[in-house]
Parts: C-alpha cells; sequence; structure tokens
C-alpha cells in the first residue's frame, strides 16, 4: 500500500508540473519610466487572434514593428536579450503570425494559408498600431522570410509606412541557393569533411534546378547562418526561462511550423519576389550579414539593383550571417537610429 501510494503522489505530481508548465501565465518584464510601455496581448486582427508584444522606454517614440521570418519562427520568445538598445530609442512591435508560436490555434485552419493573408494582417496590424500610439508611419522591418512578407506590405501600402528595412532579405530563390551549395560545399572541402561533401554532391543538381534547398544544418555547421550568437540555443532558453513563452506556446510554436511553413516557402519557391516587387514608393534598405548563406547576400544584391526606390541602400554586416541585428547588435543599433534620424529630415 506504501509503494503504492508512492507511485500515484509521484504520478500527480508530475501531472501537477506538467500543468503548471502549461497553463503557467506569459507576460513580458515592466520597462522602468513613466512614459514606458511592456505588453504582451492577444488582439483580433482580420478574424483571428495575433499575440503581439509591444516595448519601449517612451511610447512616443518612433515605433517599429518586426516582421518574423521562418515561416512560423517567432521571435518574442527571446528577443529581448537583443533589442534593449533599440529600446531607448523605439517603441518596438513583435508580432507572432497567424498560425505561428502564440498566435497558433488548434481548432484552426491553415490549409489555406498565404503570404497574401500575411500582409493583410500586417497592414491591419500597422493601422492598429498607429492608432494607439496616435502617430502617422512606422518603420518596417522584415527579417528573413518576413522580408517577403514586408515588400509585398510595403508595395501594396507604401503610405503606412516611413521606410522598409530588409534584413537578410529574401531574393531569387534559385540562385540564393546555389550560392549557399558553393559556399557550403567549399568550406566543407576546405575542411576535409567528406561526408558533408558527398551529401552535397547527391543534391547538386536538385538544388540547382530549385527542386532542393541547400541542408540548413549544414549552411550552419559552416557558419552561413550566425558567427557570433547560437540562434538554437537562443530558442531554447527562451523556451525554458523567458516569461513569455509557457509550455503550451511552446507545443503551439512547433505546431505552427508543422502547419504553415511548407505551403509558405513553396509559394515563395513558385512566387519569387524578385517577379513579384521590382519598385517601391519608400526608402528601402537592404541589411545583410557577409557571410549569410541562408539568405545569400550576393543574391540579395542582385535584387537589390533591381528595385526602384526613391533611396536605397544595401548595408552589409562584415562580422555577421543571417542575424546581424542581433550578433552586431550594438553597431546595429547605432545604425539604425542614424538612419531613422536621416528620414526624419
Amino acid at each position: 500500500m506504501k509503494r503504492k501510494r508512492k507511485v500515484t503522489t509521484f504520478f500527480i505530481s508530475i501531472t501537477l508540473i506538467i500543468l503548471l508548465l502549461l497553463l503557467f501565465p506569459t507576460w513580458t518584464p515592466k520597462i522602468e519610466g513613466e512614459n514606458s510601455i511592456a505588453i504582451l496581448e492577444s488582439i483580433e486582427i482580420n478574424g483571428t487572434e495575433l499575440e503581439v508584444m509591444i516595448r519601449g522606454v517612451d511610447r512616443n517614440n518612433p515605433i517599429i514593428i518586426f516582421v518574423h521570418g521562418g515561416p512560423g519562427c517567432s521571435e518574442i520568445p527571446y528577443v529581448r536579450k537583443y533589442q534593449d538598445l533599440l529600446e531607448e530609442h523605439f517603441t518596438i512591435v513583435h508580432y507572432d503570425q497567424r498560425g505561428s508560436g502564440k498566435s497558433y490555434r488548434f481548432f484552426e485552419d491553415y490549409s489555406t494559408i498565404s503570404s497574401d493573408q500575411h500582409v493583410e494582417d500586417l497592414l491591419a496590424l500597422t493601422d492598429f498600431v498607429k492608432d494607439e500610439f496616435s502617430q502617422e508611419k512606422v518603420l518596417l522591418i522584415g527579417h528573413s522570410f518576413g522580408t517577403y512578407i514586408g515588400m509585398k506590405a510595403v508595395d501594396k501600402a507604401p503610405d503606412k509606412y516611413a521606410a522598409y528595412i530588409g534584413i537578410g532579405q529574401v531574393s531569387n530563390y534559385i540562385n540564393s541557393e546555389v550560392d549557399s551549395f558553393n559556399y557550403t560545399m567549399s568550406e566543407a572541402n576546405k575542411a576535409g569533411n567528406h561526408k558533408d561533401v558527398d551529401k552535397l554532391k547527391l543534391l547538386e543538381d536538385s538544388i540547382k534546378k530549385g527542386e532542393a534547398h541547400t541542408p540548413r544544418d549544414i549552411v550552419r555547421k559552416y557558419g552561413g547562418a550566425s558567427r557570433l550568437i547560437n540562434d538554437n540555443m537562443d530558442y531554447y532558453i527562451g523556451f525554458l526561462t523567458n516569461p513569455e513563452y509557457n509550455l503550451l506556446d511552446v507545443i503551439r510554436y512547433i505546431k505552427g511550423i508543422s502547419a504553415t511553413q511548407g505551403i509558405l516557402l513553396a509559394e515563395e519557391k513558385e512566387n519569387d519576389i524578385t517577379a513579384v516587387v521590382n519598385s517601391l514608393d519608400i526608402p528601402m534598405y537592404f541589411v545583410m550579414g557577409k557571410y549569410d548563406y541562408m539568405t545569400s547576400t550576393k543574391s540579395a544584391k542582385a535584387y537589390f539593383d533591381n528595385v526602384n526606390a526613391p533611396f536605397k541602400d544595401f548595408i552589409v554586416f562584415e562580422k555577421s550571417a543571417h542575424y546581424p541585428q542581433f550578433e552586431e547588435k550594438i553597431v546595429f543599433e547605432d545604425w539604425l537610429v542614424k538612419t531613422w534620424k536621416s528620414l526624419e529630415k
């Protein structure tokens, strides 16, 4: 009987711990200051609930909306560690896109999800933020696949934004993947890693035909994803220790990637951004890491050269790969503050 009671107590305790982890309330830490803002909440956008995190030391500062990549890879779980300097100068809005992270709904159908739907959500969110903070325009920053959504949003409604910044800008799918292939093949040969070389050789024809992408684990292995941070570890630590996500949100995150990523990547490949958007009516900046082979810097430059805009600039961060805004956050903060001041003139 004693053993039975111990086993029962153990399983009850484990069940309670799991329930606590699943349902533990989430929040974003307070920022000191009379006019500061630090909120994490769901808002209704176009018939669904989107999770939004807004942070800044002064709610009257200019607004930045960040559009995360993936698809499906919210940055809310860990991004605070990289944006503390930016919070001094800007009111920063992050949101989990429809079907992503905390915005994933277990009984919602995502089988018809599209970038156009994400664009409409972004435009509606932009209107919400502008009304909430009584500001005319915001600065739009997309990262990785978020640049696909961002470019289309700015093309559709340029009057809503002061400027567009694409970090890890997507471009021609095949050209970018061929660059990634050539880089990883070269690095694998230098390292004498015959296993990786053989794996890449098997994929070479498929990659060059646009039927496959360079394996991301190999790109990451040779520094084509990040060099000064561990982006995967940021997620693990964020999931485990940061208050913005609980265990249920982690499950949502995984489910969201499974439900939406394949559909959206297939759309990006079939509807190449270089053919979809070739001019913008507002200032445009592409910010790339020198060693970015998730979205090739060389391919992004070719796209940049063919986009018409009233002002445009191509910025390369010399020590970074796919995350220059995180890998060189001090340099990025300095550049962004100076860029905003130039836009205000």
